[in-house]
C-alpha cells in the first residue's frame, strides 16, 4: 500500500491518501481542510478517490469532506453516530472558522466490512475522543487510519462534548487486543506510530492490561 499524508488546517490535521502501489484508484481519509492542495497531491499522484472515509466528525477532519466530494464524485463513509455533525459542522467549530455541510451517502458503524480501492477495510467502533468515531482497518497492509484515538506518545482528547475518557481507553484496549503489534497507525494528527511501539512506551497506556 501507498499511504501519503498531508498536513492541513488550523489544528494541523493529517489526511491520508491511500491506493494499491500505482492505483489509479484510492482512498481520501478524513479531508480536513486546503481542498486545493488536496486535489493537487492527488493529480500528481495520479489517482482519484473511489471513496472518502471519515472516521469522526469533529471539523478539521471533515472542513474540506463537501468540496473533495463535489470535485472527485468520490462517495462520503461516515460514522452512523456523527452524520448530526457533518451536516451541522459550524455548530461544533472553533469560533470564526467557517466549513460547508455535506450530508453523506453511506453510514458505517462497528463490524461492517468495505470493500474499496482495491482493498478489505474493517470498521472498528472506537468511540471515546469523540461519540461515534471509528477505526478504518486494514488486515492485509497490517495498517490503521486511527483519527484520533491513538498518537504517537500521546491518546486523543476527551475533555470535548461527547467525549469520555474511560470509553476512549476501552477503544484502545480493543485495538491493542485485537490486532497485531507490528500494525502501522496511520493518525490524524502527529507522525505514524505502530500499535506495539505505543503499548511499550506510550505513558498514557499505563492503565491498560498488558500482555
Amino acid at each position: 500500500m501507498e499511504a501519503r499524508w498531508l498536513t492541513v488546517g488550523p489544528v494541523q490535521e493529517n489526511t491520508w491518501i491511500a491506493r494499491q502501489e500505482g492505483a489509479d484508484k484510492a482512498l481520501l481519509i478524513d479531508p480536513g481542510d486546503e481542498p486545493e492542495k488536496l486535489l493537487n497531491a492527488l493529480e500528481e499522484l495520479g489517482t482519484t478517490p473511489e471513496a472518502i472515509l471519515i472516521t469522526h466528525c469533529h471539523f478539521d477532519h471533515v472542513g474540506a469532506v463537501k468540496a473533495m466530494a463535489e470535485a472527485t464524485g468520490a462517495p462520503v463513509y461516515c460514522p452512523a453516530g456523527e452524520v448530526f455533525m457533518l451536516e451541522d459542522i459550524n455548530s461544533f467549530a472553533f469560533p470564526g472558522l467557517t466549513f460547508d455541510n455535506y450530508t453523506p451517502e453511506h453510514t458505517v458503524k462497528n463490524g461492517d466490512v468495505l470493500n474499496l480501492a482495491g482493498f478489505t477495510i474493517n470498521v472498528i467502533g472506537t468511540p471515546g475522543h469523540s461519540p461515534d468515531h471509528v477505526t478504518y482497518s486494514i488486515p492485509a497492509e497490517k495498517a490503521i487510519f486511527s483519527g484520533d484515538v491513538l498518537f504517537k506518545d500521546s491518546i486523543g482528547r476527551t475533555d470535548l462534548p461527547g467525549a469520555d475518557h474511560a470509553t476512549l481507553m476501552a477503544s484502545i484496549q480493543k485495538l491493542l487486543d485485537s490486532l497485531p503489534d507490528e500494525t502501522g497507525v496511520l493518525p490524524g494528527h502527529m507522525e505514524p506510530t505502530t500499535l506495539g511501539r505505543e503499548r511499550l512506551s506510550n505513558p498514557f497506556l499505563n492503565e491498560l492490561a498488558r500482555p
